[in-house]
Parts: C-alpha cells; sequence; structure tokens
C-alpha cells in the first residue's frame, strides 16, 4: 500500500509530496536520499515530533530531516557523543568515573577521575576508541522503561546522583536507557541511530579534563576553530566551587531541599552570592580608576539588570556613572543592512552608527554636554532632544549592548579607561554527572517569558527566532569573551524551578501543527526535572530573574 508524505530535507529546502511504500522507516527514506544531502541528517521530525530513525511511516504525514544546523540535531549530536565517549572511556579505562559537566569552546568540558590521574596516552586511547566504534557503525539501541525500574537498576549499580534525581521528579514517567556494544547508559532526549553517524569530533586535553569538540550550527560539518575559554571556564569553576559548598550540583540536590521548604533558603543564598560578585566588580573598577565600563553578553544573560545594579554598587562608593545603551545607535530602521535573506540584521556592528557613538563618548570624556539619542522602536529612528548629559571628571560611564566588548565600537577610546565584563548565565547545575542543562536552553526558556510577558511575542514566534539570535551571538558575541576583565556569572542555583511555571504555560500553548513543536516538547521535557518553586516572594525585585518574570525594579 502506498501512503503520501510531505518531505523536507533540510533548513533551507522546499518540501516536496511524493508516494513511498507503508512499512518504510525513516533509516530507509533517509538512506534513499543521503547521497543527495548536503549534511548528514542527525534527527528527523514527523508531524513536528521527534522520532528515532526505527520509526515506521504507515498512514500519510510530514516529515522533516534535521542536520546540524538545526538546534534539535544538535542536541541529539552531543548525547549521542557523549555515549560515545564514555563507552570508549569504559573500554579503556575501565574503573573511571566520568563527569560531563558543562560547554565549553564549543564542546564539552569533562572530567575522569580514576585511581590514577589520566594520561596525554590515555586520552590518545579514548580517542582512538571512539574512532573504532565509529568506523564499526555499531547500533545504539533504545529501550523505554519505567521510572521505577530505572531507580531499581540503578539501586544495584550505586548511582547515588541518578536515583535522587529519579525519586525527586515524579512528573517523570519513563526514560529511555541507551546501548552501545554492552555498555548502558540514559540520557534524556533522542540519540543517533549508530555510531556512524558521529564523523567529527576530537578530544583536547584542557586544564584537569578533557574537552570533548564537535560540530557546530555555524560549522555543521567541521570543527570550530579552537579558541582558550580561560575566562568562561574560571566562571564556570566559580560556580561548581559554590555548588559543592552548598551541596547543590544537581537537580535532585535542588529538588531535595526545596521539598525540605528550603526554597526561601536557597534563594537568599544565590541572590547573596550575586550581590557579593557585583561588589567586587565595583571595588575593581574603582581600584583601577577606570572610567569607561563595557558590558557585554548573549541574549537573556540579563544585561540590563545587572548594568543598573553595578551603577547603584558604584553610587555606594560615592562613584556616579551614567548608563549608555549600545541599541540607542542602531541607524533608522530603513537603512538598516540586509541579511542574506534579505532580513534586516540588527545584530551586526554595522547596524550601530559607530561613529555618532564614539563622538558622543569621547566628548562626554571631555566634559561636554550631549544629546543622547533614545531610538523608537516603533517608529525605528532615532530621537533627539529627550536625553542631556555631561560628566564630571570623576563620573563614569556604563556602556551596555552586544558589540560593548568589539574593540571596533570604541576603537577611538583610550584603552587604558576601559573596564570589560563579560555575562552569561553559566548554569552551575547539571541532571546529573552525564545529563548536562545547556545554558543555551536556560537563556531560550529566559526569554520566551520576557518576550510573551513585554514584548506580546510568542513562544512560537521566540523559538523561531532563536537560531538567528544564536547566528548573531557566534558572529559578533562569543569571539570576543575572551576580552574581558571579568565575566560575571548571572545563573540562579534556584532559577530553573521558578522559570517552570511560568514557562510551562507557554509552551503548553505550541501545539503539534506548529513547526516548533518538537522545542516545545523537548523545552517540557527537561523542565519536567525541576520541582516548582511556587512562592516567588523571596526573590527580590532587584534580582536579575525579575527580568524576566517581572515584578522587578529595571
Amino acid at each position: 500500500m502506498l501512503v503520501t508524505i510531505t518531505l523536507q530535507t533540510g533548513p533551507d529546502s522546499e518540501p516536496f509530496t511524493r508516494e513511498i511504500e507503508a512499512g518504510a522507516s525513516l533509516q530507509d527514506l533517509y538512506n534513499e536520499h543521503r547521497s543527495r544531502l548536503p549534511y548528514r541528517i542527525i534527527a528527523v521530525l514527523v508531524n513536528n515530533k521527534e522520532e528515532d530513525f526505527t520509526y515506521i511511516i504507515e498512514r500519510p504525514c510530514n516529515i522533516r530531516f534535521l542536520d546540524m544546523r538545526s538546534n534539535l540535531a544538535d542536541r541529539v549530536y552531543q548525547r549521542s557523543l557523549c555515549l560515545l565517549y564514555l563507552k570508549a572511556v569504559y573500554d579503556t579505562i575501565r574503573h573511571a568515573d566520568v563527569k560531563i559537566l558543562n560547554s565549553l569552546n564549543r564542546g564539552l568540558y569533562t572530567e575522569i577521575h580514576a585511581p590514577e590521574p589520566v594520561t596525554d596516552a590515555q586520552i590518545t586511547n579514548i580517542e582512538k576508541r571512539m574512532w573504532e566504534l565509529v568506523d564499526e557503525n555499531l547500533p545504539i539501541s533504545k529501550t523505554v522503561i519505567s521510572r521505577d525500574d530505572l531507580i531499581k537498576y540503578l539501586g544495584n549499580i550505586v548511582s547515588s546522583e541518578k536515583i535522587e534525581l529519579l525519586e525527586n521528579t515524579p512528573d517523570v514517567h519513563y526514560i529511555a536507557v541507551c546501548e552501545l556494544g554492552g555498555y548502558r547508559n540514559y540520557f534524556y532526549g533522542h540519540v543517533a541511530p549508530s555510531t556512524g553517524f558521529l564523523r567529527h569530533f576530537e578530544l583536547h586535553r584542557f586544564r584537569s579534563g578533557i574537552l570533548v569538540r564537535y560540530p557546530h550550527p555555524s560549522y555543521p560539518d567541521q570543527l570550530p576553530p579552537y579558541v582558550d575559554d580561560n575566562n568562561i571556564f574560571d566562571a564556570f569553576e566559580e560556580g561548581w566551587e559554590i555548588g559543592q559548598l552548598f551541596d547543590l550540583s544537581y537537580a535532585g540536590d535542588l529538588n531535595r531541599e526545596t521539598a525540605k521548604g528550603k526554597a526561601a533558603e536557597i534563594i537568599a543564598l544565590s541572590e547573596r552570592l550575586h550581590s557579593a560578585k557585583i561588589s567586587k566588580i565595583a571595588r575593581m573598577i574603582k581600584d583601577r580608576k577606570k572610567r569607561i565600563i563595557l558590558i557585554a553578553g548573549p541574549s537573556s544573560s540579563g544585561k540590563t539588570t545587572f548594568s543598573k545594579r553595578l551603577i547603584a554598587e558604584l553610587a555606594s562608593l560615592e562613584i556616579p556613572a551614567l548608563y549608555i545603551g549600545t541599541d540607542d545607535y542602531f541607524i533608522d530602521r530603513n537603512k538598516t543592512p540586509l541579511d542574506e535573506k534579505g532580513e534586516h540584521n540588527f545584530e551586526g556592528l554595522d547596524a550601530i552608527d559607530v561613529d555618532a557613538f564614539d563622538t558622543d563618548i569621547n566628548a562626554l570624556l571631555s566634559g561636554e554636554t550631549v544629546d543622547i539619542p533614545i531610538y523608537d522602536f516603533i517608529e525605528g529612528t532615532r530621537k533627539y532632544g529627550v536625553r542631556k548629559e555631561s560628566l564630571e571628571a570623576d563620573h563614569l560611564i556604563v556602556i551596555e549592548g552586544i558589540h560593548a566588548l568589539n574593540r571596533h565600537l570604541t576603537e577611538h577610546i583610550a584603552e587604558d579607561e576601559k573596564f570589560r565584563i563579560y555575562i552569561s548565565p553559566l548554569t552551575q547545575l547539571n541532571l546529573d554527572d552525564h545529563n548536562r542543562i545547556p545554558t543555551t536552553d536556560v537563556r531560550l526558556i529566559r526569554r520566551m517569558i520576557r518576550d510573551g510577558r513585554t514584548r506580546g511575542n510568542s513562544v512560537v514566534q521566540t523559538i523561531k527566532s532563536w537560531p538567528k539570535v544564536r547566528r548573531g551571538e557566534d558572529v559578533n558575541i562569543f569571539p570576543y569573551n575572551s576580552e574581558a576583565d571579568i565575566v560575571f556569572n548571572s545563573a540562579l542555583i534556584y532559577e530553573l524551578a521558578v522559570l517552570r511555571r511560568h514557562a510551562e504555560n507557554l509552551l503548553d500553548q505550541v501545539g503539534p501543527d506548529e513547526a516548533e513543536y518538537g522545542d516545545a516538547t523537548r523545552l517540557l521535557d527537561f523542565l519536567r526535572f525541576f520541582k516548582p518553586i511556587e512562592d516567588e516572594s523571596a526573590i527580590p525585585e532587584n534580582s536579575i530573574l525579575r527580568e524576566f518574570i517581572g515584578g522587578g525594579l529595571v
């Protein structure tokens, strides 16, 4: 029997309709088209729902192939590569404990704890074993079992953080256990059908751990350029140490303490840590006698709230500071450059009137009165005559915007005047040792809540625009984070337990007929691992989280 399907073979390709034999699998369909595709397919959506390659096509449906240019496929590749890496470590260093901690340098930072320190030769053997497994193209099987059965199984092999997570997440009922060559583990999401799909990776020694590097949506069939992210690593390491100090390293730890009624204490602890770090930064600025404070970070990092809190902290040190947002120097919308799709590109530096910005900042530093523009986002033009400012000799300027660390923005301002700050929510909690919480997912959840509350944007609009936002960050923000004098981690240990309630209400509105349904369901599944914090009264008005959930001063 023939069934009619609509097939889209890539993000930029046009869907087309054809007939196939009922009973064919997604793997069969992929094999038929594989030679004509520009990149290897990693994930497949059927009627906007992510399915395994073993899925049998029995009735008419819409099918989308996803390669590494897709966020969903990127997640599948990461999970599959983690499984491959863990299997190779298991084969080469039998008695070793592996921790997959966080993203770093377009890869994953991991640590291997063994009876003896891991040598470079052992790292080489692990990578060699990974390539052997890829060349064998071993199948990755997946078995869905109940949460209760998995808890019993884990109890036999002693995996405390995994057991605690599952015991404290009653909303999760079934888990997919993956098997590769006799090695079993579980991941919260889909994986590739076999090891042969993982054709790009490398291991790289970094500090006391190992970087597992892989392709990226901007580099779908190759490894991105290597850059040492020392500042970012230091910020992550600071977060781990704080988490370990307060026994809050995993989602299960947070759920346990929340169940004990300690949510308010955890909120107070997290907020005190933020305040202490902001105070430290303000003192550094004072001690170094800087006048230009440049603050940049990716979308939904909390740049605006952080800037206001830093200004308040500087004021407590008797250092007045003037706030300027680079968005107010956007050129008129009708002159904004277009991207490759003919859409306005507001992410690039050429969307900013750099000459006007440079002239105004230097005039302020010289003691002149300057008419600072205010950008009207409705009309798409700058307005003047509303904000006239001047500086005393001991006053500072706090400049916030995505390009603030790009030297081309301030190349005509004296370097010895500048203090650079990079801000991002570098998540210190993970689900367990092998299932991390991506920073990009936290930012996306923050953004969809804020955009729905303040800008009237639907979740569908936010998810749809997210790949474009991330491409802009890859070009305009991430290459410059190494320029920072200090990194401020804007993540809060408790935030996902608060964000869950706000995000679920929005994500539930995305129906299966929407192209963004796959991402929405993935985020919903992920958030269910957090016991919600319903009472938000303990969150202070100046918390960075208030920028997204509301009720704040900014």
